[in-house]
């Protein structure tokens, strides 16, 4: 499934970068040998193929030295997510969402997204939603919902872990991405991470991927990777990310998946040096995640979180509190 790529130089490209070294993902990286391509030949794949990293599992930690907790949610308390951590996306309800998906967003609503048992469940459900207790539905059948971290909870640069649960059964979709943080920006210039992305007609296939204004699927040129984790829809995976100034790096369970590596500093191949914030959404349907259809047996359909977690280099932290206190 795909080339084997050069990671042999991605630490220094990238964990340097944060000023930090050490053991856990960057170590891992590091230490990966080099075939086929040069350090700095571009993980690119076209065809939309897997670019894939073969790694045994010699991780003692998945967190890379030198990085500390900034941000987390364990989800301890029951009932509705924590409003001070989550807020709902719901502006495309009466719209209709992007990519011709067929669900509605609900806010604040138990039936679509709950804490329970030590996890958030974020469940799309078919049913019929009167227009009457939801002012901006537009007809739709199904109802999910999608959370946008708040407060806090955006940021530049750091290791991003959430551990999860899948949704399997044709036209879900479950998604746990980034978008950038400043509100004006069009996408896709300032750029889309996603961590991890699953549908439901290819049950354990899973796909990380980055877009930009030079690199995005509408042009069918998007960067992107995709690997089988037979028991995504079966048991939690951690799905990670290593967000440094010169390289994303995507990894499952530890183990590496996929690398983007900056090669200009124009904004339209590297928007990647602002604040992002996290998503947490099932859609339902879509130009890809309803390729196959929706089957109405699949529903109701949840992804289960057990934990978010995202932490950066000590220095990092130390700057940013200096630059907040002037």
């Amino acid at each position: 499934m795909g080339r084997r790529v050069s990671l042999s130089l991605v630490a220094g490209l990238g964990i340097a970068g944060l000023g930090i070294a050490g053991p856990g993902i960057g170590g891992l990286v590091s230490s990966v040998a080099a075939q086929d391509a040069s350090p700095a030949t571009q993980v690119s794949v076209a065809d939309q193929e897997a670019a894939t990293i073969d790694a045994q599992p010699r991780v003692e930690t998945s967190v890379p030295a030198g990085f500390e907790l900034v941000w987390s949610d364990e989800f301890d308390a029951p009932g509705l997510p924590d409003p001070t951590k989550w807020k709902y996306d719901t502006f495309r309800n009466e719209k209709g969402w992007f990519n011709n998906e067929k669900q509605y967003y609900a806010e604040g609503r138990l039936e679509n997204s709950r804490v329970e048992n030590g996890n958030l469940i974020i469940e799309a459900r078919q049913e019929d939603l009167a227009p009457g207790r939801f002012p901006d539905w537009s007809g739709q059948e199904y109802s999910s919902a999608r959370l946008l971290t708040q407060g806090l909870g955006d940021w530049t640069f750091g290791f991003f872990e959430i551990r999860a649960k899948l949704p399997c059964g044709t036209g879900t979709w479950p998604a746990i991405w980034m978008l950038p943080s400043e509100p004006d920006i069009e996408w896709p210039a300032g750029g889309e991470i996603d961590i991890m992305e699953h549908v439901g007609f290819e049950p354990g296939i899973i796909h990380h991927s980055i877009h930009t204004t030079a690199f995005n699927f509408s042009r069918g040129t998007q960067k992107t990777s995709k690997h089988e984790l037979p028991t995504a829809c079966d048991a939690m995976h951690k799905y990670q990310l290593l967000w440094a100034p010169n390289m994303l790096l995507f990894a499952v369970d530890d183990q590496p998946k996929f690398l983007f590596q900056k090669e200009s500093d124009k904004k339209t191949r590297w928007p990647f040096d602002k604040p992002q914030h996290l998503l947490l959404n099932v859609a339902v349907g879509g130009t890809w995640g309803g390729q196959k259809g929706i089957d109405p047996s699949a529903f109701p359909a949840r992804m289960e979180v057990d934990y978010v977690r995202v932490f950066q280099p000590t220095n990092l932290i130390g700057q940013q509190e200096q630059a907040s206190s002037k």
